[in-house]
């Protein structure tokens, strides 16, 4: 007889099993809306001082609205979206209540140390509690650090 092509997604249908392109897209802004919900979770259980937090997240990419406190916990709720897995960028379009100079981040490589960072950035290692001290409460202990990780160094007054 030969060979018969068909539009592959078709029959999805016919036989009830498989998703339609509506009803797969409808379940990935469900599943997106939900992770969404937990970040927010995540955010608020670390008591970062912000109101009205919104979280958005489509694809790889969180957009994130509200107002915080202070420049240091705008910068650690970015930090807390962006470093968590699935995450590959954040639309940072918060507010802030006291505004201050905005800190710098560190992209951690492997064989990073804090006080190999504080060397970098401040030139001294022994400056190493600086950066974990702007960094909590997402860093639990100094050398709980991972490539891949953003961390926050505030600047030096």
């Amino acid at each position: 007889m030969g060979l018969f092509s068909f539009i592959k997604n078709a029959g999805a249908k016919v036989f009830g099993i498989g998703k339609t392109e509506k009803e797969a897209a409808v379940e990935i802004a469900v599943a997106e809306s939900e992770k969404a919900a937990k970040l927010v979770n995540a955010v608020e259980t670390l008591d970062l001082e912000v109101v009205d937090l919104n979280i958005e997240l489509i694809g790889d990419t969180a957009t994130i609205w509200g107002k915080a406190a202070s420049q240091a916990a705008k910068e650690k709720i970015v930090l807390v979206v962006g470093n968590t897995k699935g995450v590959a960028s954040v639309d940072d379009r918060m507010l802030v209540a006291l505004a201050a100079p905005e800190a710098q981040f560190h992209t951690v490589v492997s064989g990073d140390t804090l006080g190999k960072i504080a060397k970098k950035f401040y030139g001294n290692a022994m400056r190493y509690p600086v950066i974990f001290e702007a960094n909590k409460p997402m860093l639990s202990h100094p050398d709980k650090i991972y490539p891949g990780q953003v961390l926050r160094i505030p600047t030096m007054d």
